[in-house]
């Protein structure tokens, strides 16, 4: 119960961000709760962090917020219409339906990882949805309410959610983690483009930059995965 409490209150402070703040902004400091959740772990097991463990930690939301922030800010559209979505959700629901088989026909890191990726995917989902009943209630005021956005929103949130503390119970929080912080946020900003319009880099430079932060945060991924605090969590 505490969790999911948590979760709401987390998504509430972000659709607050959202409302001052783009996708691409919002999204690469989000990823540093990585870095909270490192510093609790170690606290609470009584464990000490190697050099390396801090350097994964570090790769994750660096490599994700260089990609995010890198991304060019474009107005798009506030109010997509509602084929874009469809779009999107079968989209995901096609994600969902590949990854989620499988983890359950797995065990260990393999079913956390997919979990945590399943959950992910569905967490990018709500960040743009957060940022359209954002806008929806900018435009509509109270009159938001009887539109779709927020109970959609509630749907995929939920969702998530659980997809999310299935991860966390099968596994050590250095694997799911990692992955939520990258794929969630990247994911996010893909659909945002999809459905808002946001126009990304057109630069070669900014894009092979852009190119090469992903696999950073891939190697802080590695990275994390081949310490002794997963064993340890």
């Amino acid at each position: 119960m505490a969790a999911v409490t948590l979760s709401g209150l987390s998504f509430a402070v972000q659709a607050i961000a959202l409302a001052f703040g783009p996708l691409v902004l919002v999204l690469p400091i989000a990823a540093t709760d990585l870095l909270f959740a490192l510093v609790i772990l170690v606290g609470k097991h009584h464990l000490r962090l190697r050099p390396a463990d801090w350097f994964g930690a570090l790769l994750v939301p660096s490599g994700v917020a260089t990609s995010l922030v890198l991304t060019p800010r474009s107005a798009g559209v506030t109010e997509p219409a509602l084929a874009d979505w469809l779009l999107v959700a079968v989209a995901v629901g096609a994600g969902l339906a590949a990854l989620l088989p499988l983890a359950l026909r797995l065990a260990g890191t393999a079913r956390t990882a997919l979990l945590a990726a399943a959950g992910a995917i569905v967490f990018g989902l709500v960040d743009t949805l957060t940022e359209a009943l954002v806008e929806s209630i900018d435009l509509h005021g109270i009159g938001a309410l009887a539109r779709w956005e927020p109970y959609a929103l509630f749907v995929a949130g939920m969702t998530g959610i659980l997809l999310a503390q299935s991860a966390y119970r099968t596994g050590s929080l250095f694997v799911s983690l990692p992955i939520i912080d990258s794929v969630g946020p990247i994911t996010g900003v893909a659909i945002g483009a999809a459905v808002f319009d946001e126009q990304l880099t057109r630069s070669p430079a900014i894009l092979g930059i852009q190119l090469l932060a992903g696999p950073v945060a891939v190697v802080g991924m590695v990275v994390l995965r081949r310490s002794p605090l997963i064993v340890a969590t």
